[in-house]
């Protein structure tokens, strides 16, 4: 009775091709985020730094990486590589220009991270699967190796780190040492609410439909229309977008700075299997995926010592990552076998379940 279509009538094509096509979504959407906004203000500082800001950066970088991978069916695994362009672009940038607000020199960035997925994916239209897989590898190391071994990406840095430099947004201090757990977490909420509204524009419009026809079948996509090369680009630079602009928040709204080994290969394959797990081709599913991968070790280091101090069985932290590293390697192989959909599809056949209950049907 709660969750019905019945009596939302639809008397356009516009209405019946919504994204929320029911009330009940709508405001469920609107709870979430004035509870989203809530959070910044009644939250502590370990919620919001240590769990919030951290999950809100990784979702991003999944949408990214799910565009690419659930859209338009290539496979990369060098996504760390191109957070770390965005990161690395939003410190020259705002070390040549600091004058201009931080939060227009993040947006800026992915600019740059876009433009090199354009260039590594380029090889797209000759090779796909496995071996594009490996061009992408390629780019991990290189771009790994530039971030290492070019200091001018750095500015001759002794340390070779990029640093946060101290930046305000209407006078209240969004990076740097004295920046609140508070303030950067907005901005953080703010523009991973703005950019995934961007990204559900993406999917669900003209160039969405381009991306899962390519994905599907790239040669009758070619036959009726579709050039293949175009989208495939376009769905390298939008995808390196979104990841470049996850890069530079995770720098300089969450760590305050980095050394090259944050862009590692191990960043690449924990948001890979963000979206193996949370559902590819959807954007709630990074969201999900994003959730129970960071998560995960954060509630086991909660959950586990809570039941096993009473019996005088100490368990540290080693325990409670390896514990992490086989739970995440079962789920994914939980989710490869029962639902390949992952947690996505979970939601969508429970929310399908509640529409027609009590009918079984």
């Amino acid at each position: 009775m709660i969750y019905r279509e019945s009596g939302q009538y639809k008397t356009s094509y516009q209405a019946d091709r919504a994204i929320f096509p029911l009330k009940q979504d709508r405001i469920g959407i609107a709870v979430i985020i004035a509870a989203a906004y809530a959070a910044g203000a009644f939250g502590s500082d370990f919620l919001l730094q240590a769990v919030l800001i951290p999950f809100l950066i990784f979702s991003l970088a999944a949408i990214g990486l799910n565009i690419l991978v659930g859209y338009a069916g290539l496979l990369s695994l060098g996504t760390g590589a191109f957070m770390g362009v965005g990161a690395y672009a939003c410190y020259k940038l705002m070390t040549a220009f600091p004058e201009v607000n931080v939060v227009v020199w993040i947006l800026m960035s992915g600019f740059f991270s876009a433009a090199v997925g354009v260039f590594f994916g380029l090889p797209s239209l000759r090779i796909k699967g496995f071996y594009l897989a490996v061009a992408t590898l390629a780019a991990q190391f290189f771009l790994q190796w530039c971030f290492n071994r070019i200091p001018w990406l750095y500015n001759y840095n002794i340390s070779g780190a990029i640093e946060a430099p101290l930046t305000t947004l209407f006078g209240v201090p969004i990076t740097g040492a004295t920046a609140t757990a508070q303030a950067r977490y907005l901005v953080v909420l703010t523009l991973v609410i703005g950019l995934t509204w961007l990204a559900s524009n993406l999917v669900h419009g003209r160039i969405g439909r381009q991306w899962m026809a390519i994905r599907d079948m790239d040669i009758a996509a070619e036959l009726i229309g579709i050039r293949p090369l175009h989208a495939k680009l376009m769905a390298f630079a939008c995808s390196s977008y979104f990841v470049g602009v996850a890069g530079a928040m995770m720098v300089f709204l969450w760590y305050g700075g980095a050394e090259y080994n944050v862009f590692n290969i191990d960043q690449s394959f924990l948001i890979l299997f963000m979206i193996i797990i949370g559902g590819l081709g959807s954007l709630i599913g990074s969201f999900m995926g994003a959730a129970l991968i960071f998560m995960l070790p954060i509630g086991l280091g909660i959950v586990l010592p809570a039941i096993t101090e009473p019996f005088g069985i100490s368990v540290g932290a080693a325990t409670i990552e390896h514990l992490r590293f086989m739970i995440v390697g079962a789920l994914i192989i939980f989710f490869l076998i029962v639902e390949p959909h992952g947690l996505a599809r979970l939601w969508q056949i429970g929310k399908q379940k509640l529409r027609v209950w009590p009918f079984p049907y």
